[in-house]
C-alpha cells in the first residue's frame, strides 16, 4: 500500500525551507519518497487559491478536476511514500483579499480526499500541517505582506484584525471532520528549531527515516528570512506612498536587495 502525504500548510511555519531541504535531497531520498512541490502541480495550487476567494462549488469542482489529474499522473509511480507539498493547497494566506482565516483549507482538503480515494482507492492518505505559535506567526505573515503586497496598517493593527487567523487548531479539528478516517498530523515549527534539517526533519519524523540515513543529508538555505523592524519600516512608508504599482514594485525589490 501506498502512503500520500498532503502538506498544505500551514504559510511562514518553515515550509519554504523545509521544501528546500527536501529538493536538495531529492535524489538522496528517492529511495524513501516522490517529492511533489508546487511546479509539479500548478494548476492544482492556482485552484486551491482561487477557490479561497470564491468560495464556489464551480471552484471547488475545479480544485477536484485537478487534484484528479494529479492523481492519475501518480497511479503508476511505484515509490512506497509520495510527498505533496505546498502550502498554497490550503487557500491564500489569511490577510489577502480580505481573508481572514484559513476557512477553506478543510473543503479543500475534503476535496483532495475526494480525488484521490477515487483515483487511488488503495493508497493510504496523510494530511499534515507545519504550525507556529500565534505571536512570531502573525509577525511573520505581517512581514510577508509588507514585501508581496500594499499592506498599510501597521503591524499592531495587522495583528488585532488577523487574530484569529492564528487560530489553528480549530482549522485542524475541521479539517480531521472533512477527511474522516485519514490521519491529520500537525508539528510546531518551534520543536524543530535546533534540528539539524530544521523543519525539514518533521516529515523524515513522519516517514520513519533513521537517524543514520538523516546523517547524509544536507541542509538546504534558509529561506524568507523576516525583514528588520527598520526594513519593515520602510517597507510600509513605501506601501503608504502614491506610487504606482509598477514602481512600487521596483523600490521595494531594490530595498530588498540592499538589505539582503
Amino acid at each position: 500500500m501506498r502512503r500520500i502525504i498532503f502538506h498544505a500548510g500551514f504559510h511562514k511555519t518553515g515550509t519554504t525551507s523545509l521544501q528546500q531541504t527536501l529538493r536538495a535531497n531529492r535524489q538522496a531520498l528517492k529511495a524513501d519518497m516522490r517529492l511533489v512541490l508546487r511546479p509539479g502541480m500548478t494548476a492544482l495550487c492556482e485552484a486551491a487559491r482561487g477557490f479561497s476567494r470564491s468560495r464556489e462549488d464551480i471552484d471547488l469542482g475545479l480544485v477536484k478536476y485537478e487534484a484528479a489529474l494529479l492523481a492519475e499522473q501518480l497511479d503508476k509511480e511505484t515509490a512506497g511514500t509520495i510527498l505533496i507539498s505546498s502550502e498554497d493547497l490550503g487557500g491564500h494566506m489569511p490577510g489577502r483579499f480580505l481573508l481572514r482565516n484559513y476557512c477553506a483549507a478543510p473543503h479543500l482538503m475534503r476535496a483532495l480526499t475526494v480525488a484521490f480515494t477515487a483515483a487511488c482507492p488503495g493508497d493510504e492518505l496523510t494530511f499534515f500541517f507545519t504550525t507556529r505559535a500565534p505571536a512570531p506567526w502573525l509577525s511573520s505573515c505581517y512581514a510577508q505582506h509588507l514585501k508581496t503586497t500594499r499592506m498599510t496598517m501597521n503591524e499592531d493593527e495587522y495583528v488585532s484584525r488577523l487574530r484569529e487567523s492564528a487560530d489553528f487548531e480549530t482549522v485542524l479539528d475541521q479539517i480531521k471532520d472533512e477527511v474522516g478516517r485519514h490521519a491529520v498530523i500537525d508539528a510546531a515549527l518551534e520543536e524543530y528549531t535546533q534540528s539539524p534539517l530544521g523543519p525539514a526533519d518533521a516529515v523524515l519524523d513522519l516517514i520513519g527515516l533513521t537517524d543514520r540515513r538523516r546523517a547524509a543529508l544536507v541542509a538546504g538555505p534558509v529561506a524568507n528570512q523576516q525583514p528588520s523592524e527598520p526594513l519593515k519600516h520602510e517597507l510600509l512608508a513605501l506601501n503608504r506612498s502614491d506610487l504606482d504599482t509598477a514602481a512600487l514594485r521596483a523600490a521595494k525589490r531594490a530595498l530588498l536587495e540592499r538589505a539582503a
